[in-house]
């Protein structure tokens, strides 16, 4: 009811949250006119849905949205799936044969995305430019992360102790604080680790 609404806001609370990027706002006449900036797409998509958006403030925003609601995680790389159907569908590029190959340097991968990604190591190619300094990079997601560093900007926080990170996936590894989750196996000895870089060190190791 409005008196309960009410009260709500005056001890800061927010019950009305879109749906489409999370957002939370104290009055729905708010929520309502807040909701029509999604009818005008813009040319940032997400690559989780391919919903578009004007700026990549309101990118990030609606990527934490996903991030917070992707219970469903690989064994194999720790990457979160909003539903077990996307997961299974997921886990076939860790049984694919690695099809695509590098014609440079005869690296493989399962994914010709990757492939085509990886190519820019060789040909130096960034086209993915910041507006505010000019440096480049080789996909889109990267300069999504880079702009956080001009803006300060951390969007993504932890739901257990609060802490703010600029990247989703730092997000998710330190969440593994919290979980005791190590989806990282080394294949030499079986240890396990939080995340892929923490495996790596530890190989060098052997």
């Amino acid at each position: 009811s409005e008196p309960v609404v009410h009260e709500q806001l005056h001890e800061g609370e927010k019950p009305y949250k879109c749906l489409e990027c999370g957002k939370s706002v104290g009055w729905k006449s708010s929520l309502i006119r807040h909701q029509k900036i999604h009818k005008r797409e813009g040319p940032h998509k997400c690559g989780e849905c391919g919903k578009g958006f004007r700026d990549t403030s309101s990118l990030i925003a609606h990527l934490k949205f996903h991030t917070d609601k992707r219970p469903h995680k690989c064994s194999e790389c720790g990457k979160g799936f909003t539903t077990n159907a996307n997961l299974r569908v997921h886990r076939r590029i860790h049984t694919r044969e690695r099809s695509h190959e590098c014609e440079e340097c005869g690296k493989r991968f399962k994914v010709r995305f990757n492939l085509i990604r990886h190519r820019t190591i060789h040909t130096g190619e960034r086209p993915y430019k910041c507006g505010e300094c000019g440096k480049g990079f080789r996909d889109s997601s990267e300069l999504i992360r880079h702009k956080t560093t001009h803006t300060g900007e951390r969007p993504y926080g932890c739901s257990e102790c609060g802490k703010r990170f600029s990247d989703s996936s730092d997000l998710t590894i330190h969440r593994r604080i919290h979980t005791g989750e190590r989806p990282y196996e080394c294949p030499e000895c079986g240890k396990r680790f939080p995340s892929s870089s923490d495996r790596l060190k530890h190989q060098r190791t052997h």
